[in-house]
């Protein structure tokens, strides 16, 4: 399917609209979506624009469940996020965490001076994830919006049947599940000749009472650069995980787009005095 036929670049692609248009809108219900990806080493089979291209194509897969009642809007994506855990490879583009921080916010404030009420950061890379959790509320106390983060594998447990359970836990990047994806979308871009299996163990070599986190680097991981299965995808697994994470997202999706933040106290016992 051609750019001019999928509905996430055409529809429903903010950025297509006039002023007029995004003016007239009705905001009461509705969202804005923001992808967050990152251009970044994923060992000897993937291309660097990974991160970036999955959240392309999974936007593209969740718009197409969406009509115009939905009032859901597409952002263009970041390309870049937060990834000097891989800084010094090759081909890899990554911005502070300051820098980032300071985008996000400035995106928030201009939806927020649009009318929009609700935000949503999808986020496709991991070492984007404390930060955005972060910045969702650093916007929320600023713009009053309300503001959400998505992560692409959110809802990895409907992946069971395609994937190894140690791939679902352990394959956190460049491993089974991205490359089936990356395969799904851009087949070429792959060299599946030279995808690896490597994983690392992070609960097993943390043994330390309590289980502190350690800020680790990819190379305190791994060898290949990666954490998975790669040598075992395949494209007919990506597009079964696009899809099927696509149908999960849109319903969630429909679910933020007339979410008020009074629900957090719907059940509460209103205090007397």
């Amino acid at each position: 399917m051609s750019r001019q036929q999928q509905k996430a670049w055409q529809e429903f692609f903010l950025p297509r609209l006039t002023t007029k248009e995004i003016k007239e809108m009705n905001k009461e219900k509705g969202a804005v979506v923001l992808p967050v990806g990152a251009i970044e080493q994923h060992g000897p089979h993937l291309p660097v624009y990974t991160d970036t291209l999955i959240a392309e194509g999974m936007v593209t897969s969740v718009f197409e469940h969406f009509t115009q009642d939905d009032s859901i809007w597409l952002l263009p994506p970041i390309p870049y996020g937060k990834s000097n855990e891989h800084f010094g490879k090759p081909g890899v583009m990554t911005l502070s965490a300051s820098t980032l921080q300071q985008v996000v916010l400035d995106i928030g404030r201009s939806i927020k001076a649009s009318d929009f009420r609700r935000l949503v950061l999808f986020n496709t890379h991991g070492g984007n994830l404390d930060l955005l959790n972060m910045m969702a509320r650093e916007i929320r106390i600023e713009t009053g919006l309300m503001v959400f983060r998505m992560n692409v594998m959110d809802f990895k447990a409907t992946l069971s049947d395609l994937y190894s359970k140690e791939e679902l836990q352990y394959g956190i990047h460049g491993g089974d599940v991205e490359t089936s994806i990356i395969l799904a979308l851009e087949e070429e871009w792959v060299h599946m000749e030279q995808a690896p299996v490597e994983f690392y163990h992070y609960k097993q070599a943390v043994d330390i009472k309590g289980g502190p986190y350690a800020a680790w680097l990819i190379d305190d991981l791994s060898v290949s650069g990666i954490s998975g299965e790669a040598a075992y995808a395949t494209k007919e697994k990506g597009m079964e995980t696009i899809e099927r994470l696509g149908m999960q997202m849109a319903d969630t999706l429909r679910q933020i787009s007339t979410f008020e933040m009074k629900a957090f106290r719907k059940n509460s016992v209103e205090a007397k005095g």
